[in-house]
C-alpha cells in the first residue's frame, strides 16, 4: 500500500511541475495556446500539428524554452485546415491551393528561410555541361520533374537530392545557403534548413567542418527518403524521438526507436521511412561530409 501512495505522490508532483511549466509559458505569451491545448480543441494529435508545420501549412511561434505556441488567429486557420482535410478530403497540395484561393491567413514565415535550390541546381547542371534530359536520366527522374525542380515548382526528395549532387560531383551541402564565416556555436535560429515536399526537414548543426557533417533530421509520419542512395563514407544515427525504418542494400531492415543508434558504411544503398505515428527526430552524422 505504501508503494501505491508513493507512486501516486510522484504522479501528483509531476503534474504540478507540468502545470507550473505551462503557467510560465502562459505568463509570457498571454492568449497563446500550447500544443496540448490546441490539439485538444481541434480533436487531433500533437503529431498531426507537427506534420502540418513540417509541410508548411502553419508556423507556430516558439517560447524561449522552444515550446510551440498557437495564436487565436492560427487556431482559426487550423480549424479551416482540419475541415478541408476531414470534410473535403483534400491532401496537402489541395489544402494549400484552397487557402491561397480563399485568401486565408498565411502562416508566418519561419526565422530560418527555406532554401531555394532550383537556381543552384540549374547552375550546377549547366556548369557540368548537361542538358535537362541527360541530367534527369542520370538522376533516374523525368526531365519534366527536373525542369519543375529548377523552376522552383517542385521539391526533390532526399534520394533525388543526393543523386543530383552525385552527378554534379558535389554534395547536398552545396544546396544550402551557408554563412560566410563558420561558427563554433550554432543557435537553433541560425541553422541552415532544407525541406522536401514530403516535409522532411534537414538542419545543419555545424558549418565549416572538415571531417564530418552533422545534421538534425525531422521526418513526419509516412515520409522518408523516397528511394535508395549511396555515396562514400560512413554514417552514424542516434534516434532522439519516434521511429525510423532503415533498409541497407535491400537486405537488412533496422527499425530504430528513441535511444537507438546505428552505424553503417555509406557505400551501402540506404533508404528510410517513418513508419510510426509521430514525427521522428534524429541526429545524423556523415564522415567525411559526402552527403
Amino acid at each position: 500500500m505504501a508503494k501505491k501512495h508513493s507512486r501516486k505522490g510522484r504522479r501528483n508532483a509531476k503534474n504540478r511541475g507540468t502545470r507550473r511549466s505551462s503557467a510560465r509559458v502562459a505568463n509570457v505569451f498571454v492568449g497563446f495556446l500550447t500544443v496540448g491545448q490546441t490539439s485538444g480543441i481541434l480533436g487531433i494529435s500533437p503529431s498531426t500539428l507537427r506534420q502540418w508545420e513540417n509541410v508548411g501549412l502553419v508556423a507556430p511561434v516558439r517560447s524561449q524554452g522552444r515550446f510551440r505556441l498557437y495564436s487565436p488567429e492560427m487556431l482559426e486557420l487550423l480549424k479551416r485546415i482540419k475541415y478541408l482535410r476531414d470534410v473535403k478530403q483534400l491532401r496537402v497540395p489541395g489544402i494549400k491551393r484552397v487557402l491561397d484561393e480563399t485568401g486565408a491567413p498565411k502562416a508566418p514565415i519561419h526565422s530560418r528561410k527555406r532554401q531555394n535550390i532550383g537556381e543552384k541546381l540549374r547552375n550546377l547542371r549547366k556548369h557540368c555541361g548537361f542538358g535537362i534530359a541527360e541530367a534527369a536520366g542520370r538522376a533516374k527522374i523525368s526531365a519534366g520533374f527536373l525542369s519543375a525542380i529548377e523552376l522552383s515548382q517542385a521539391n526533390p526528395s532526399v534520394a533525388t537530392l543526393q543523386r543530383l549532387a552525385a552527378i554534379y560531383s558535389t554534395t547536398v551541402l552545396e544546396f544550402y545557403d551557408l554563412p560566410r564565416k563558420p561558427s563554433a556555436v550554432m543557435k537553433p535560429e541560425m541553422r541552415p534548413l532544407l525541406r522536401t515536399e514530403a516535409g522532411v526537414a534537414m538542419e545543419l548543426l555545424a558549418t565549416g567542418t572538415k571531417m564530418l557533417q552533422s545534421m538534425l533530421f525531422r521526418v513526419p509520419p509516412g515520409s522518408g527518403s523516397d528511394g535508395s542512395y549511396s555515396h562514400a563514407g560512413e554514417e552514424f544515427i542516434y534516434m532522439l524521438q519516434g521511429t525510423l525504418e532503415i533498409w541497407l542494400d535491400e537486405l537488412e531492415c533496422h527499425v530504430l526507436h528513441e535511444g537507438d543508434s546505428l552505424w553503417f558504411e555509406s557505400t551501402r544503398g540506404h533508404r528510410w521511412f517513418n513508419s510510426g505515428d509521430r514525427e521522428a527526430a534524429l541526429l545524423w552524422i556523415n564522415t567525411p561530409p559526402t552527403f
